[in-house]
């Protein structure tokens, strides 16, 4: 489980769709339709992105040390992956 990138999700989605709807509004296309693409795009790249950014954060963190989990599922009292 990736909490960090739980976090960024919220923060990826949210920029990512304020800045289209910005740049919608820059080129007068101002409707309902605007603000509907903006969120869509914004809910369906922001995981991938906030995934992206998790992990060139613990990947440059040289106090981050990754474990690789034993067995299929993971310990829940163990460290985040």
């Amino acid at each position: 489980m990736d909490r960090l990138a739980l976090y960024l999700t919220l923060m990826s989605g949210s920029g990512i769709a304020g800045t289209l709807l910005i740049v919608f509004f820059a080129f007068n296309w101002y409707s309902w339709t605007a603000i509907a693409v903006a969120a869509g795009i914004g809910l369906v790249t922001a995981w991938p992105t906030a995934r992206m950014v998790s992990k060139y954060i613990k990947d440059n963190d040289p106090l981050f040390h990754r474990r690789e989990p034993k067995g299929i599922l993971p310990d829940p009292n163990g460290p985040e992956l």
